[in-house]
Parts: structure tokens; C-alpha cells; sequence
């Protein structure tokens, strides 16, 4: 029971722990815990609606594979859903979903309150010096236009950035259903959730707003994308927030250092190699993770000492997963052989 139990009451700890922190907070910067237009409220139930259906698929598939039919029968679903979902995968699997979001949910009010519990300080001036000692005194954004052009590759770019919010669920859901190890998912789970506290912390580390709003004119040659309205309307979020805090759902979500985008799909990248995805998987995902750099600089979200500061977090987060959940990858994958999703 207690190798059960380690499993399934890490994703909580990290979840009752980031929760406790962001209800201090934001009790400090008087204002009330919230979740901002029903935002997670929402994204949970959409996942949990993706869990299911994905369930489905799995037990259809492995049943139709243990009875060599495209349209197993009633009694071979039931054997499979017995013998696959049991109640310990099952609640493995929702105690992960949940407490994700509920972390995620903290991270939210705390990202939000960062203005308010440091007005007025901001290290966008230091971190593009920074960014400028490592470029030979040239600016990220400036490179990045020069080599990939400000048209056709923007929206590109603003594709990739943009993928980023639909990626974190499906991985997410992903890797809960199909692990072929019962706590293999319940650990890359785990080791996302904790880049959500990291990424709070370092906002309130060094608050910073982003290249796209500390030098906009750096940016004024970009053409109209879907990431360029999202700045206007962050911006303007930003600004209410600032001038009424206690509105009803005002919240703010600009922070620069560092890069959540870098920390958690780099988490994926590392995860994968450990859980011992096939190597398709893994260089897809190192080029998502390549091209997620490029975008971050390209469109000005983030400064080159925001991705850089992402590396020591995604393997914190890692590291620290290992250790809540206990996870040990199987021996075969320790030796290198490649495991596929979906396996038994």
C-alpha cells in the first residue's frame, strides 16, 4: 500500500503546499484567492473529459487487440477495463489531474499579485544588459528578426508559442492514460505541476514585463498575429489590474523571468527520456523545445536569461518528482530500451 500511496499523494502535496502559499499572499496583498473567468475551472473539466474519452480508447484498443476483432465484445471491454483501470491507476490518475490544476490555480493568483506585492520594481532594464553581455551587445529580438525575417516566420512562431496551451493538457492527459508503467505518468505529472510554484517564484524574484512591452518599438515591424492580440489584451488586463485590484475577476498575467513555456517543455523533453520514450517521441520533442526558444525571443516574450534560468527549474522539478513519488524508471528503459506508448 505505502508504494501505492507515495504516488498518489505527491501531485497533493504539491498542490496543498503551492495553495497555502498563494492564499498567505494574496491575504498579504489584500485581495481574494480567485480563478480568473473561470479559467481553471474550465481547463479542468475539459481534461477530465479528455481522461475519459482517452480511457475508452484505451480499453477499445487493448481489448481489440486481445481478441483480434475491430469490435471487441461487451464482455472483452469489461475483462480489460478490470484488469488496466483498476482503482489504483484510477486514482492515481484523477488525484494527478486534480491536483495539477490545483496547483495551477495557486500559480495564477500568485503570477497575478506580483505587482502588488512588489510595486514598481521591475529588471527589464538589467536582464536585456544581462541578454546583451552574452550577444555581443545585441539584443535577442534583434538577432532573431535579422536571421528568421519579421513575415511568414512570425506566424509560425506565433503558432508554436501559441501550441504551448494546448500541449501542457494533452502530454498531460497523454502520459496519465497510456504510461505503460502505472506511476510513469503520475511522475511527469508531478514534475510539471512543480514548475508552476518555481515559475511564481522567480516572478517575484525579479519582476520583469518581457522585451514586447519594455522596448515595443523593437517589436513594431512584426505583422498582425493571434500572439500580438494576446499582448494588447494582457497589456490592458495588466493596467486595470494595477488600478483596481478588488474589481470583480481583475487579474494580471505579464511576467517575464523566467520562462515557464522553456522550464515545462523542456520537463517533457527530460521526462521522456526517462520514462524511456520511443526516439521518435524524444525528437519531436526537442525540436518543439527549439523551436519554443526561438519563438519566445523572436515574438518578446521573454529574454535570453529567462530560457536560460528555465534549465535549473525543469530539473528541479524533476529531481523533486523523483523523490515525491518514488518513481525509478524500469530496468529495461534504464538500459536503453526504447518503451512506446501505450504498452502493457
Amino acid at each position: 500500500m505505502r508504494s501505492v500511496l507515495r504516488p498518489v499523494l505527491a501531485g497533493p502535496v504539491v498542490a496543498a503546499v503551492t495553495l497555502t502559499g498563494a492564499l498567505v499572499a494574496t491575504h498579504r496583498a489584500g485581495i481574494p484567492f480567485r480563478d480568473p473567468d473561470h479559467v481553471v475551472g474550465k481547463r479542468l473539466t475539459l481534461v477530465a473529459l479528455l481522461v475519459l474519452a482517452l480511457v475508452g480508447l484505451d480499453i477499445a484498443v487493448r481489448a481489440g487487440r486481445r481478441t483480434r476483432a475491430w469490435r471487441p465484445r461487451l464482455s472483452a471491454l469489461r475483462t480489460v477495463g478490470r484488469e488496466r483501470w483498476h482503482r489504483e491507476r484510477r486514482w492515481a490518475v484523477a488525484s494527478a489531474i486534480v491536483s495539477f490544476y490545483v496547483t495551477y490555480l495557486a500559480y495564477r493568483n500568485l503570477k497575478s499579485i506580483v505587482p502588488l506585492l512588489r510595486p514598481g520594481e521591475l529588471f527589464d532594464t538589467q536582464l536585456a544588459d544581462w541578454d546583451r553581455s552574452l550577444l555581443g551587445g545585441r539584443d535577442a529580438a534583434e538577432l532573431m528578426h535579422q536571421l528568421f525575417g519579421t513575415g511568414a516566420a512570425t506566424h509560425v512562431f506565433s503558432d508554436v508559442y501559441g501550441f504551448f496551451i494546448a500541449f501542457v493538457p494533452l502530454s498531460l492527459a497523454l502520459a496519465l492514460v497510456f504510461s505503460r508503467h502505472l506511476f510513469g505518468g503520475v511522475f511527469y505529472a508531478t514534475a510539471l505541476a512543480i514548475n508552476w510554484p518555481l515559475g511564481a517564484a522567480s516572478y517575484l524574484l525579479l519582476p520583469a514585463l518581457g522585451p514586447a512591452y519594455a522596448a515595443p518599438a523593437e517589436f513594431q515591424a512584426l505583422p498582425e498575429t493571434h500572439v500580438l492580440h494576446v499582448q494588447d489584451l494582457m497589456l490592458q488586463q495588466r493596467l486595470d489590474f494595477i488600478h483596481h485590484p478588488l474589481a470583480h475577476d481583475a487579474a494580471q498575467n505579464i511576467a517575464a523571468f523566467a520562462s515557464l513555456h522553456i522550464s515545462m517543455t523542456l520537463t517533457a523533453v527530460l521526462a521522456a527520456h526517462i520514462v524511456g520514450l520511443s526516439r521518435r517521441w524524444r525528437i519531436g520533442l526537442w525540436v518543439m523545445l527549439g523551436l519554443t526558444v526561438v519563438a519566445t525571443l523572436h515574438l518578446g516574450w521573454h529574454y535570453v536569461i529567462d530560457d536560460l534560468a528555465a534549465v535549473p527549474m525543469a530539473l528541479f522539478a524533476l529531481a523533486t518528482a523523483r523523490v515525491l513519488t518514488g518513481y525509478a524508471p524500469p530496468t529495461a528503459q534504464r538500459v536503453g530500451a526504447p518503451v512506446t506508448v501505450g504498452g502493457d
